[in-house]
């Protein structure tokens, strides 16, 4: 045998060795699809998945097909587009479902996407209450999850972090040492955002987010139709309704937040385990919106201070659309239980808080955060306070 026909055996039985090799080797099917995903319309992808690999389909779309459905329904004809002569327009199931769009239109398409979404679902997934009626439903709801009578909502805030935006300075360089942009929210007894506000600079001074929002306007001004205070259920005495939030708030006659360590006392120390056991709430919540929307834990490089605004928004809604749509978007191992911490808290990233205020109270904000305290220590007493303290 002649030595080309040798070299052309050698070469075809290396091929052969190393294609049984490759096929030894060979993956599950979903990184199959993911790397053939190119083959695919967003169509027949997602009909591919829900057919044979509906965990993957929820993996892929952060959501069950239903529920991707369903907002399309709600935004489709806010970012649908008319076809011209020079080209067929992109789909609203393709802007929504962003799949196989070249960047430079997806850097158009997600902001517009966003906004769409937000604008369109929070008259009915995120609304702030109107009228007394409707903090008392909330009040009752705190009450009955988390035993805290006259609690109408927490509230909290967290940095986002962000790129430079262009000409800033230091303007938005925060106390932790990256850029970044602030989100306020409120937070009812359900695990639902009521109330967001984002585009505050991150080097806003301490326990100044909430003087710029709208909310805080409202507060100041008596327009939130707040409930007047009341004699709660066990006690003669009459308590305001009050929001919940930490050291990076002010006290004040409508802001109730947990005493300092320095000196406490065992009746502050009640009153701070009540506080902080119906404050989890707003904390699942950040957690969750940061576990699921991954974008929140990474830096945003978006020059578009409006884009990163946009797209923030969108994940808050998302998060409220999901919790009442989607029945696996939040379990019991989701979210902190009386003995046991939620998945979220596992996470190595974690949003970063707002810095602790201090400050000096009036009285008026004093003899509130008091008759709290009085309250849970005595009429207001759950059985199992004590041994959560010890």
């Amino acid at each position: 045998m002649d030595s080309s026909k040798k070299t052309n055996i050698a070469l075809i039985g290396g091929y052969i060795t190393l294609f049984q090799e490759k096929k030894k080797r060979k993956r599950v099917w979903a990184n199959r699809w993911y790397l053939a995903r190119q083959r695919y319309s967003h169509m027949s992808l997602i009909r591919e998945l829900k057919t044979n690999e509906p965990s993957d389909l929820h993996n892929f779309l952060r959501m069950d097909s239903e529920s991707f459905e369903t907002l399309l329904q709600y935004v489709g004809p806010m970012i649908e587009r008319k076809n011209t002569h020079m080209r067929e327009a992109v789909s609203a199931r393709e802007r929504l479902f962003s799949c196989a769009i070249s960047p430079q239109l997806l850097g158009t398409i997600i902001p517009e996407t966003c906004w769409a979404l937000f604008k369109t679902l929070k008259t009915e997934y995120m609304k702030l209450p109107s009228n007394e009626e409707k903090w008392l439903e909330i009040s009752n709801e705190f009450h009955q999850v988390w035993d805290l009578e006259h609690c109408l909502e927490a509230m909290d805030g967290k940095h986002i972090a962000i790129k430079k935006p262009p000409n800033s300075g230091s303007f938005y360089y925060n106390y932790k040492g990256f850029y970044s942009t602030v989100l306020f929210a409120l937070v009812n007894a359900n695990y639902e955002l009521t109330y967001v506000y984002i585009g505050i600079n991150g080097r806003i001074s301490d326990g100044g987010v909430l003087q710029e929002t709208d909310f805080y306007d409202k507060l100041q001004n008596n327009t939130l139709h707040i409930p007047a205070p009341r004699s709660v259920s066990k006690a003669v005495v009459k308590l305001p309704y009050v929001f919940i939030g930490d050291d990076a708030f002010s006290l004040t006659e409508n802001i109730v937040k947990p005493y300092s360590l320095a000196g406490i006392t065992h009746d502050k120390k009640i009153c701070n385990y009540r506080l902080c056991r119906a404050r989890r709430v707003v904390e699942n919540v950040f957690g969750i919106l940061a576990s699921r929307f991954r974008l929140l834990l990474s830096t945003i490089t978006l020059n578009n201070l409006e884009s990163v605004d946009a797209m923030v928004l969108a994940c808050c809604i998302l998060h409220n659309f999901l919790r009442r749509k989607c029945s696996n978007y939040m379990n019991t191992r989701s979210i902190d239980s009386e003995n046991s911490d939620g998945d979220w808290r596992e996470e190595l990233r974690q949003l970063q808080g707002l810095q602790n205020r201090r400050t000096y109270y009036n009285e008026i904000a004093k003899n509130v955060r008091k008759a709290f305290t009085d309250y849970y220590n005595h009429k207001g007493r759950i059985e199992f306070q004590e041994n959560m303290i010890n």
